[in-house]
């Protein structure tokens, strides 16, 4: 008996001094317990994979994998697998940029066209939908600043193929939608304009340049813009919302907007990195954190994006620098999603209580838990999931627009003009998502 008892409270001891996760509002889950949650969680919204990192005191306190790399094969999804990051893409870039402007190298406010040698349209590419010389006739462009790009106001589709609603533009130019540095909307389009002027001011290409500055630094050894063949052993490839396997293709060019690859450990470095540097008021992230341009539409795409509203008011949502920005009664909140075919993730950061969160999935389910996983996770309530529209799963009542269609609709109906978009221009595909990727 007393043997039964020693062992009683050997157990008992042990699960008291189990490590616990500090949310927010310094409420505490413990690991086993929130295990669980996310665990029915995912498997209530048949989502195929799932790995989360979640940061206490700038360091990480949960890091765990969930679901199949690849469900036909059964194989296990764990935290060095790697994700096409889709506009995650776009956290790290901003981030490069704010060093080289820190170093002086470039100008937030100076017009792009100002470091170029000639006259943006004249340059030419192997392939037209990466030139610009559809803007030859538009002298808009030379307003352009890295500011605009990296705060989606160059007025720019996401992408030339795209119209204003995020429906398929069959013929494919680039062009304005609006004035530039008018309204936020989203463009790749301008990101890869930057992209471009900063390899020409550089003389590097994007690559190298994130390496050197970025990813060897911080020892992310297994990300990188471009496919590696390192990468084929471990790849976990993105599934369809009826859990279809997608084959994977090699992402052949670096693009900043879009073919970042990484896995959970790495990027969780990179979060890491910039929650300390955060901490010490660095000039990077003081510039990369600051608020732009405060966002006023109803949603971040499809047609509501041009309607405007007072929904998101309360948390003063706006834009930094390749980051959204919102306001919480714990201080500011740094978000990015990323979304692509088979892909989908989200993190966030609130410097001030030193406290973050990344999700990265595989799935084309994933959205449909974001709302309830950052609640049950660290109790952000406050990351705007109706702008992202990330409807979930078991939602009952319709999220109704003004024109009474339900948001889940409004999602449903892009991801057909997404996929329809994919097989229109698949033939002209050079092998990086990017192309096909939204945010």
């Amino acid at each position: 008996m007393k043997f039964l008892a020693l062992v009683f409270t050997l157990l008992l001891f042990s699960c008291s001094m189990e490590t616990k996760i500090t949310t927010l509002d310094n409420s505490e889950i413990s690991k086993t317990e929130l295990t669980k949650k996310i665990e029915l969680l995912i498997d209530n919204a048949n989502v195929t994979g799932l790995a989360i990192s979640i940061f206490n005191e700038n360091k990480i306190c949960y890091k765990k994998a969930f679901g199949y790399a690849n469900l036909n094969k059964k194989t296990p999804l764990n935290t060095q697998n790697t994700f096409r990051m889709a506009s995650f893409s776009k956290a790290v870039f901003a981030y490069l940029v704010c060093q080289l402007v820190d170093e002086g190298i470039i100008d937030l406010d100076i017009p792009l066209q100002t470091y170029l040698e000639k006259p943006l349209p004249e340059f030419q590419f192997n392939k037209k939908i990466k030139g610009f010389q559809d803007l030859k006739d538009d002298k808009r462009y030379e307003q352009i600043t890295a500011r605009m790009c990296l705060t989606h106001t160059t007025g720019f589709p996401n992408w030339r193929w795209m119209n204003k609603e995020n429906d398929f533009f069959a013929e494919g130019k680039l062009r304005f939608l609006i004035e530039p540095n008018t309204r936020y909307i989203y463009s790749g389009e301008g990101i890869n304009l930057l992209q471009f002027v900063i390899e020409q001011i550089t003389n590097k290409n994007l690559e190298e340049l994130a390496q050197e500055r970025i990813f060897v630094p911080l020892k992310m050894n297994n990300t990188s813009y471009v496919w590696q063949d390192s990468f084929a052993n471990n790849y976990c490839n993105g599934h369809t919302n009826s859990q279809e396997v997608i084959p994977n293709r090699m992402t052949k060019q670096a693009n900043a907007a879009g073919s970042l690859l990484s896995t959970l450990d790495d990027y969780s470095k990179f979060i890491e990195e910039a929650l300390k540097q955060s901490s010490k008021n660095s000039k990077i992230t003081s510039l990369l954190f600051d608020k732009n341009i405060r966002i006023k539409s109803k949603t971040q795409f499809g047609y509501s994006s041009w309607q405007d509203t007072d929904e998101n008011d309360a948390i003063d949502l706006s834009y930094a620098l390749g980051w959204g920005l919102l306001k919480s009664p714990y201080g500011i909140g740094v978000f990015k999603e990323g979304h692509d075919n088979g892909f989908q993730h989200y993190s966030i950061i609130f410097p001030e209580k030193q406290l973050a969160i990344v999700l990265l999935s595989n799935s084309d389910n994933a959205e449909s838990i974001f709302k309830e996983l950052l609640e049950i996770t660290i109790k952000d309530t406050y990351t705007p999931w109706k702008w992202e529209r990330y409807i979930p799963y078991n939602l009952e009542t319709e999220i109704k627009r003004s024109n009474d269609m339900p948001l889940y609709a409004i999602r449903q109906r892009h991801d057909r003009h997404y996929n329809r978009r994919r097989c229109r221009i698949r033939s002209g595909c050079d092998g990086n998502s990017s192309r096909f990727q939204t945010r």
